[in-house]
């Protein structure tokens, strides 16, 4: 008998059906034995989210500073699994608090070490540099990334950024003004993410988990849009500076942090309409002299393998 562990944790539901259709193909194996723990925080967050505590958030999201969680059950901390599906969503490029404040918990460290992890990514576009992050929470827990599933917003930046930001801030999943699309990911790439379930009940029943990734990628588990790696790697950069001068603005005087929470406001709506796309033309204008490396990119990051 295989034992299986499923963690993750959702604001909206979205992750909790992707992690739950992934993995029922191997909860209908009679040999498999699948367990589900959604992470919970001591002090939740709210869904749907209110302006100000959304922006209030972003500092403690980006430099990865974790909350407290709720102690995980003993049923589950005394057991040894053969694998664990681990399901984050992405909070300003980084895995959200909830996320990040389990992988660095003693309680992930005990159920993580020498485990096989497969990673399950539910985001808008950019979760490129976030999974980086990922990658490095899992190394220094010693337990090993065999695989990743990332299912994002198919729809053009602009377009998501409109739709998710409904989402976010009504709780409503629907046509925005009756003319655009739903956000968040397509139900059908949801319905249809049964299909990773398959590739992974495979290889858990053949008891060899090499090649997971490879065979993955062959039912599109991970489509690495190279712009999307530009963007993603140069907002980390202006993001970190924005992170650390927040916090530190927090430490002198809560009113101090929400008038630079603000700013940032402004200055991400100016980064995605104004920023973005010229972003976009920098990458166009030097695709072809870069090609190489957008090639090995590619293959990096659709990859399992950490730098």
């Amino acid at each position: 008998m295989k034992n299986i562990l499923v963690i993750h944790y959702s604001q909206s539901g979205q992750l909790t059906e992707i992690v739950n259709n992934i993995a029922r193909p191997l909860a209908n194996n009679k040999d498999i034995n699948v367990i589900h723990h959604q992470i919970e925080m001591e002090t939740p967050f709210p869904f749907p989210w209110k302006k100000m505590a959304f922006f209030n958030v972003f500092a403690e999201s980006f430099l990865q500073i974790p909350s407290k969680i709720n102690p995980i059950p003993e049923t589950i901390l005394n057991q040894k699994f053969d694998v664990i599906i681990f399901g984050y969503a992405v909070w300003y490029l980084s895995p959200s608090i909830p996320a990040t404040s389990f992988l660095t918990s003693p309680e992930a460290k005990k159920l993580l070490a020498t485990t096989p992890v497969i990673t399950v990514i539910g985001a808008r576009n950019m979760w490129i540099m976030a999974q980086e992050k990922v990658k490095t929470l899992l190394k220094e827990s010693n337990s090993k990334l065999v695989g990743n599933i990332a299912l994002v917003d198919r729809h053009i930046n602009h377009i998501s950024v409109i739709t998710i930001v409904q989402w976010m801030f009504t709780g409503k999943k629907k046509h925005y003004l009756g003319v655009f699309p739903k956000p968040g990911v397509s139900q059908k790439d949801i319905d249809e993410s049964s299909k990773f379930g398959k590739v992974i009940l495979e290889h858990i029943t053949k008891d060899n988990l090499d090649n997971l990734q490879n065979n993955l990628l062959r039912k599109k588990a991970v489509v690495i849009k190279p712009f999307l790696v530009l963007a993603d790697k140069r907002a980390n950069i202006l993001f970190g500076k924005w992170a650390k001068l927040i916090y530190a603005k927090g430490k002198e005087s809560k009113e101090k942090r929400m008038f630079w929470e603000k700013i940032f406001n402004y200055y991400l709506l100016f980064a995605i309409w104004i920023i973005a796309p010229l972003v976009f033309i920098l990458f166009l204008l030097t695709y072809i002299p870069m090609y190489g490396k957008i090639k090995r990119d590619k293959k990096y990051y659709s990859s399992v393998e950490i730098n």
